[in-house]
């Protein structure tokens, strides 16, 4: 089997569901992080960090899917990802293992989900246990619509 038929993706959960993300777009995972508010921010920004010197947005994916808040207690992680040349940190509840997934099974988004998912997935995987939704990185920062445009 070639490499190009293999595909590998970085596993997190969020909200007990598990979402891949492109091996080749995290740069870096972070544990628990302290957070500057970002005033006028959209709500899926929940503020910016300081990473060796650079200033990461940091984006709330539970926001941004829709999915319940976390419990203040549970100390967030964060994955670290480059958008247009920028860094974005994504909040997540922790992070699992490095999957390697034949690129011919992976299906398509089904029709029963959510659509705010399906905007930002570029279909699923069955493991044994779980659905694994994969997460299209552009798509998923793609929520201001271009209106960070300048005019």
């Amino acid at each position: 089997m070639s490499d190009s038929e293999i595909q590998e993706f970085v596993t997190v959960t969020i909200a007990d569901q598990m979402f891949g993300i492109p091996v080749l777009q995290v740069h870096d995972v972070l544990g628990s992080v302290k957070l500057t508010n970002i005033p006028l921010a959209p709500p899926e920004v929940a503020g910016a960090l300081n990473l060796r010197g650079r200033i990461v947005t940091c984006i709330d994916i539970r926001k941004r899917l829709g999915l319940p808040q976390a419990n203040p207690e549970d100390n967030p992680m964060s994955v670290v990802v480059e958008h247009q040349g920028e860094p974005y940190s994504l909040l997540i509840d922790s992070v699992g293992e490095v999957l390697s997934l034949k690129v011919d099974k992976l299906e398509m988004n089904p029709g029963t989900m959510d659509p705010r998912w399906r905007e930002v997935s570029s279909g699923i995987y069955r493991t044994e246990d779980k659905l694994l939704v994969i997460l299209q990185i552009d798509r998923l920062l793609d929520f201001a619509g271009g209106a960070n445009v300048a005019a």
